[in-house]
């Protein structure tokens, strides 16, 4: 019996496109590590990226103020891991790509840290020798 409808090189085209596509959704949207795992995740990523900025809290210290508990260092070390934490939870509604997010993203991260949170600045800023000029 033949089919209704003839296989064509364009049909298997489309075919092989939404086949494509179904696999990037899967592996996209499907797939989410263990919750172990990205614990993990968020605190070596949070530590490390504050560090590069100068922030001597250790990925235990990390740790403690993700499961909210207290603390001992210096409370500008200790607010700009919260302030991290605030905008690793807000990542997953975020586009990149859109101004206004990036904008809420720098809002989280400096606030109580500086006075234009969320802003651009309107004066020239500049680094010499590690420090600010």
């Amino acid at each position: 019996m033949k089919p209704p409808f003839e296989i064509t090189d364009e049909i298997m085209a489309l075919v092989a496109s939404i086949s494509t596509k179904l696999g990037k959704v899967q592996a996209t949207h499907l797939y989410k590590p263990p919750a172990r795992l990205r614990k993990e995740n968020q605190i070596k990523t949070i530590q490390a990226t504050l560090a590069i900025e100068g922030n001597r809290l250790s990925e235990k210290q990390v740790t403690a103020l993700l499961e909210k508990q207290r603390v001992l260092a210096p409370q500008k070390d200790i607010l700009e891991v919260q302030n991290a934490i605030r905008v690793y939870n807000r990542l997953h509604k975020l586009n990149p790509y859109r101004l206004s997010d990036l904008q809420t993203a720098h809002k989280l991260m400096m606030q109580n840290l500086v006075e234009d949170a969320g802003r651009f600045r309107t004066k020239n800023v500049g680094v010499a020798k590690g420090s600010k000029i």
